[in-house]
């Protein structure tokens, strides 16, 4: 079972929330990387997050009592968090009063769906989630193409090889 105490400790209280929800989603990003056994570290929270009417819903309800701004805004910026702006939006980085979460609902093309469909369903800290499958990572680093990135898919394809050849 992974544990993330060393990395963001408080990804704990946002998975929590997001699960007591019901929140569809399934973890990207750095902590992604992380969880399937790359040793990268990470300043915040990626999900990817299914953009139906009640997913969006449960996004509202696990994240306002901890009042999401707009991270990178400037400073009193009328900012309305509810599903009708989730709707409207696509992709929202948030600081949080239990951290930094960016919600994605575009990864480069990848399908909602399908990414659910692939995640391996593994618990960080007794908590059931979702997490992007090593494939999907590489695939959602390569369509970001960020100079960072490409030191990412290195040291995932590695980590790819080094599963295939546990297997």
């Amino acid at each position: 079972m992974p544990e993330l105490s060393d990395d963001l400790p408080e990804i704990e209280a946002v998975l929590l929330a997001l699960n007591a929800a019901g929140v569809r989603y399934v973890v990207i990003g750095g902590v992604a990387m992380r969880l399937q056994g790359a040793s990268h570290r990470t300043d915040d929270f990626d999900v990817f997050y299914g953009r139906d009417a009640a997913n969006l819903e449960a996004i509202v309800r696990a994240l306002m009592p901890y009042h999401p701004q707009l991270r990178g805004a400037p400073e009193g910026l009328p900012f309305i968090f509810d599903a009708r702006t989730l709707k409207n939006g696509l992709n929202f980085t948030f600081t949080t009063d239990i951290g930094a979460i960016d919600l994605l609902g575009d990864t480069g093309g990848m399908d909602f769906a399908g990414l659910w469909e692939r995640a391996s369903q593994i618990e960080v800290n007794d908590i059931p989630i979702r997490v992007a499958s090593v494939d999907d990572i590489i695939a959602m680093k390569r369509a970001a193409n960020r100079p960072k990135d490409q030191d990412h898919i290195k040291s995932l394809e590695a980590l790819r090889r080094l599963q295939s050849s546990a297997a």
